[in-house]
């Protein structure tokens, strides 16, 4: 068996990021991006790739954020108008990515609606009731249309008649107004409640309302009266006429000329297709993505259509959105908007194709890691607490949920599809972990907040069928006094632990689940059990933020690793047992050596607690996930460190050679930059020496050839030379040619400023001393000045007595 190399380095290889966190979000004409408001900004997300591309009004401080309150698309999608917490509009050029307009929006309060009419006008409704006509070229209001009470709700120019302005709010009404008089045409009364939307029929007579009360509505727009209302039975948050000629459940319903089609969507999940016309329902999904809304929830909170590619998304409540085909009303597309707090992840599938991630939502999400393609698994009916799967068999993956079930999914092969084909509720309480036997999948065990700890066996040869398969509950003890955290089932299969908020874990028999013995030692709850792949040895981590190793055999605590500063809450093993890696509350991974106890790397994005933490079959990655909503992907890139390290030495080598070569032919000035490159200050000390030997002007001539980062690590030379008072001229020279060279902006912006702070203090002491030495040299020369008379006197007297 080849050995195994311990890691050294790990760098990010992606993060997953929320896209879309609620609020507006828009279609592209073309079908191809998403235009979604996230944290306050706006993101683009590529539909193919199911991740941001871009961003729109983010910052890196969130202080600074100026949160946007509604946007707009313009018509030919070149330009994105937003409405932002500041009370100001702000235009951005999408293509360059550029903030190119911004004015004051003059609402009192904040605009929730933006419809463009073309490129030049748009109007705004807003929190305060009025709507506003704008000339965004000019940044100018020019008509003011009221009348509508509350906050506006629905705004759309009508793209049939152009001069047609259409709003609701409060009130339940909806207006019409002339956009180029400013004078109300309509008034449309027929709702009770809020309208959600407004969808115009081609022949620009007929227009389709939904709202909140349960119904749809039919008008005849020159006549201003309501032609068929028809009860849906649900809250509708969405609803679009569908064009005539598309191509739409050709195998169910044959399109008629004179009906109008209608696609809702709200509170119970489901898209549904009216004939409006002939008041009834043509056709409805048998099943969804979208868990139904419970009592006075959103279950869809909105449904848009795409012409362009004949497809229509539904956005979830908790924030996915789901892209089906108009023809088939078959799922083209699944995207996570927003993972909330991971609380575990897992790799399925053969080569660790897919990640099984659970989110604060009672739906897991499944990604296949090529594409990043997201599939709902819809089933719990509560939060999912914990996924396990085993290298015994990728395919098999089990949940367990706050509603007290226990989920078993199965990945296909050929169609890449998980669908779950079984499932059981036996604890009285939310399960919180579950782990499957290592060797042969033939059983699992699960725990919960009950304190029972619970064996099942699995049939063998598990498959994809319809029929699902029955799991029973062989054996059931209660394992603890507290809520039990984590359970693990050792490699060949015939040990369990436990590790529970009791402050103990515990070890069992896999047989009969007979208790073996009790870990004692940790001061805080346990947050972590693992068995070792090599050694007869437990790993557990705790709240009292150490790490243990124990003994099987004794029961005895072998190791204590300490380094986290806050609680360890996931730990697995690495190396072939030789390493560890673990994630805390601090949001902090570590990577320790067994051997030594020593935390040999500290990986830092994570802002909050890490909760999930998976390790990939050939250990090549690492996935993380925590409360701050990340879902970051970590590369093993100790080869390419080693790699680098051995390509630098070598670089260094040959510069160092070429160094003396260039110091041997006294080539000063390409000498200096060699040695500036290699940062070896007192080599850079002798050859400016020698330099200024020779003229003074050169040394500015060759400074001012450097480039930008060679003249910086001169002026931390420089700083490092003029602490020496033997030094000091050479220092003081270069710093002032620099200090002329450089640019103090350029200083703020590197951190050189503090380097030039850091010499004043030497600065002064050289400069009073050279003043005092000056003082004694002028001293002296006045004393022989003064002398000289004296001397001519003495020597004539001298001449005159000898005379």
């Amino acid at each position: 068996m080849s050995k195994s190399i311990l890691k050294e380095a790990f760098e990010i290889d992606s993060t997953l990021d929320a896209c879309f966190t609620g609020g507006t979000i828009h279609w592209s004409k073309n079908g191809k991006y998403m235009f979604c408001k996230k944290y306050g900004a706006i993101s683009v997300v590529s539909i193919e790739k199911g991740f941001t591309i871009k961003s729109f009004g983010e910052t890196e401080n969130q202080e600074d954020l100026d949160e946007v309150n509604c946007f707009a698309l313009n018509n030919d999608d070149s330009h994105i108008l937003a409405h932002c917490k500041s009370g100001l509009f702000k235009l951005w050029n999408i293509e360059e990515n550029k903030l190119i307009k911004i004015w004051k929006s003059i609402h009192n309060g904040p605009v929730t609606n933006i419809s463009y009419l073309n490129d030049h006008l748009m109007a705004s409704g807003g929190s305060d009731g009025c709507i506003r006509l704008w000339d965004i070229q000019h940044q100018a209001c020019l008509k003011l249309f009221k009348g509508i009470q509350g906050v506006i709700s629905v705004l759309a120019f009508h793209p049939y008649k152009e001069n047609l302005l259409f709003g609701a709010g409060d009130d339940t009404k909806i207006y019409g107004w002339d956009s180029d008089t400013g004078q109300q045409k309509i008034l449309l009364k027929g709702h009770i409640s809020k309208v959600t939307s407004l969808s115009f029929h081609v022949n620009g007579i007929n227009l389709v309302s939904s709202g909140r009360d349960r119904v749809i509505i039919l008008w005849d727009i020159t006549t201003a009266t309501a032609i068929r209302t028809l009860a849906v039975y649900e809250v509708i948050e969405g609803a679009f006429i569908v064009p005539y000629n598309t191509s739409l459940l050709s195998n169910v319903i044959k399109p008629e000329a004179d009906s109008i089609y209608v696609a809702t969507a709200g509170e119970k999940g489901l898209v549904t297709l009216w004939d409006i016309t002939k008041c009834k329902q043509i056709y409805t999904q048998e099943s969804s993505l979208i868990t139904a809304s419970k009592e006075n929830g959103l279950s869809i909170t909105h449904l848009l259509y795409n012409e362009a590619i004949n497809n229509f998304a539904v956005v979830s409540a908790d924030h996915n959105i789901i892209i089906y085909s108009m023809e088939t009303f078959g799922c083209i597309k699944q995207i996570a908007g927003y993972l909330d707090s991971v609380l575990d992840i897992t790799y399925v599938g053969e080569q660790d194709s897919h990640i099984a991630v659970a989110s604060n939502s009672s739906d897991i999400k499944l990604y296949e890691l090529n594409s990043m393609n997201c599939q709902l698994l819809c089933g719990h009916t509560d939060i999912v607490l914990s996924l396990a799967t085993t290298l015994a068999n990728r395919q098999l993956l089990i949940s367990t949920s706050k509603d007290n079930s226990i989920r078993v999914w199965f990945l296909d092969k050929e169609t890449k599809i998980m669908a779950c084909i079984a499932s059981a509720v036996k604890h009285t309480a939310a399960v919180g972990c579950v782990c499957i036997s290592q060797l042969s999948a033939k059983f699992f065990v699960s725990a919960s907040q009950d304190s029972c700890l619970k064996f099942w066996s699995l049939p063998e040869n598990l498959s994809n069928s319809s029929d699902q398969i029955n799991i029973e509950s062989t054996y059931t003890v209660s394992a603890h006094t507290k809520d039990i955290n984590s359970v693990a089932v050792s490699l060949n299969d015939e040990f369990i632990a436990t590790g529970s908020q009791d402050k103990t874990a515990k070890l069992w028999s896999a047989n009969n689940l007979q208790l073996i013995g009790t870990f004692n030692g940790h001061r805080k709850g346990v947050w972590c059990v693992r068995f070792s792949p090599i050694d007869k040895v437990l790993l557990t981590t705790s709240a009292d933020c150490t790490i243990k190793i124990w003994s099987l055999h004794d029961l005895t605590c072998l190791k204590t690793f300490q380094g986290h500063e806050s609680s360890v809450l996931k730990a697995e093993f690495m190396s072939r047992g030789m390493q560890l890696v673990t994630s805390g509350a601090d949001g902090l991974i570590k990577i320790w050596c067994i051997k030594t106890s020593e935390c040999t790397l500290t990986m830092t994005k994570h802002e909050d607690r890490v909760w999930g933490l998976t390790v990939s079959k050939d250990e090549k990655y690492i996935i993380s996930g925590g409360s701050d909503s990340l879902l970051i992907v970590w590369k093993d890139a100790t080869e390419e460190k080693k790699a680098r390290i051995i390509k630098e030495k070598e670089r260094i080598v040959l510069e160092e050679q070429k160094l003396a070569n260039l110091l041997q032919a006294n080539e000063l000035t390409n000498a200096l930059k060699i040695a500036l490159e290699l940062e070896r200050p007192f080599q850079v000390l002798k050859i400016v020496e020698g330099i200024l030997k020779k003229d003074k002007n050169d040394l500015q001539t060759t400074i001012s050839g450097l480039t930008p980062s060679c003249k910086q690590v001169l002026l931390r030379s420089a700083s490092k030379w003029n602490t020496n008072s033997k030094n000091a001229e050479a220092a003081q020279t270069v710093i002032n040619v620099l200090i002329s060279e450089m640019e103090m902006e350029d200083m703020k912006s590197t951190g050189l400023l503090s380097f030039l702070e850091g010499m004043i203090p030497y600065t002064e002491r050289h400069f009073k001393r050279v003043t005092e030495h000056l003082k004694d040299i002028h001293s002296i020369t006045y004393t022989i000045n003064r002398m000289k008379p004296h001397v001519v006197i003495c020597k004539t007297n001298k001449i005159g007595n000898s005379n």
